[in-house]
């Protein structure tokens, strides 16, 4: 356990930190996972509408610094592209 002063602050702090990430995590996951039941159902407006509604999500996550920015782009452009490929 932290003796000093400074060690127990930081121990609050990254608690504090974990809590929100968590969250922030939770919800990213909770909007993706919209969109992946949208596609597998085949409805397309629903799948449309849940990309449009997660995607500001995850670019947020990347924001931040929860996820890395490449990772979000490369999350959005993949459920994009699969919301596309079902309208067409």
């Amino acid at each position: 356990m932290a003796n000093k002063s400074s060690a127990k602050k930081a121990i609050r702090k990254n608690q504090r930190r974990t809590d929100i990430n968590k969250s922030r995590r939770s919800r990213m996951r909770t909007f993706l996972r919209q969109v992946e039941d949208a596609i597998a159902k085949g409805d397309r407006t629903a799948a449309a509408d849940a990309l449009r509604k997660a995607e500001p999500q995850v670019m947020r996550s990347a924001q931040k610094g929860l996820i890395h920015k490449n990772t979000a782009a490369r999350t959005v452009s993949r459920l994009s592209r699969r919301v596309r490929v079902m309208t067409a």
